[in-house]
């Protein structure tokens, strides 16, 4: 029967740090965020600001409330949230992809190159009147910005990674007798996954970005929409719940792929 190894004293004191640590982190997050929240309504209800310019979280719980009594708010939360992470999806497949293929072919990385970085330079909002043109007002136009915002920059960031893969171990693999898709797949991609979760978080906020600007373009549902009308029509507790919708959903798109770098992280090391 195998005996379970025991710990020194030493690392069960490093574990009780580290966790503390991490429990007192964690108390001070959401302490601020309680704080932030508390003076927040203490300032409006005071009459300090005037509630009707900034809102307040009592006001943003009771319209979201009101919008979940309409039965409106799970339709416009699962528009936007379908936009965004078809969008996130597709920009990182694709991203990737035309990243390999840059770095298999150096004369196709030299010719586009430049175009990438034009690109990535141009304002995707000047596409706006194109893009309804293109793909009408529905869903089809909100996606296609979301890929635009997000695919460019998954390109850049692969592309860095994979081309400044360590040039003494390629040749090591090429003197081993070691092909160019063996190189790709035993040393490049390896050695790349730091920087695809970076890429990954980095193009969380792209999507976010990118699905709201298609649908204050065209849209005519989602959190985005949402923001539009309440300007439009002064309701900024409206605008404000919307706003507040997003931050909670972001941060969570933003900590699944957190929790994705765990588990990478560990296989990696196991």
């Amino acid at each position: 029967m195998i005996k379970k190894l025991s710990c020194s004293e030493e690392h069960l004191v490093f574990l009780r740090k580290r966790r503390n640590k991490l429990i007192l982190i964690w108390t001070l997050r959401i302490g601020v965020l309680v704080l932030l929240l508390g003076l927040w309504e203490l300032v409006t209800a005071m009459g300090w600001v005037d509630a009707f310019i900034v809102s307040s979280p009592s006001r943003i719980a009771k319209t979201i409330a009101s919008l979940h009594r309409e039965g409106t708010l799970g339709y416009h939360i699962g528009t936007t949230l379908w936009e965004t992470l078809a969008g996130f999806a597709i920009a990182v497949v694709l991203g990737v992809g035309i990243a390999l293929a840059l770095w298999w072919s150096e004369i196709l990385r030299k010719v586009l190159e430049p175009y990438i970085v034009v690109l990535n330079a141009l304002p995707k909002i000047a596409l706006g009147p194109l893009i309804i043109i293109w793909f009408g007002t529905g869903s089809k136009a909100i996606l296609f910005m979301t890929v635009l915002v997000g695919i460019i920059v998954a390109i850049m960031h692969m592309l860095a990674a994979f081309v400044a893969t360590d040039k003494n171990k390629i040749l090591l693999l090429k003197s081993m007798g070691a092909n160019k898709f063996q190189i790709l797949r035993k040393l490049v991609i390896p050695s790349s996954l730091a920087s695809f979760i970076s890429m990954l978080k980095v193009n969380v906020g792209m999507a976010w970005i990118g699905s709201i600007m298609g649908e204050y373009i065209v849209s005519k549902a989602g959190l985005g929409y949402l923001i539009v009308y309440g300007g439009q029509v002064f309701k900024l507790d409206l605008v404000m719940s919307a706003t507040f919708i997003l931050c909670v959903l972001a941060a969570g798109m933003y900590f699944l792929v957190v929790l994705l770098e765990k588990i990478i992280v560990k296989n990696a090391d196991s």
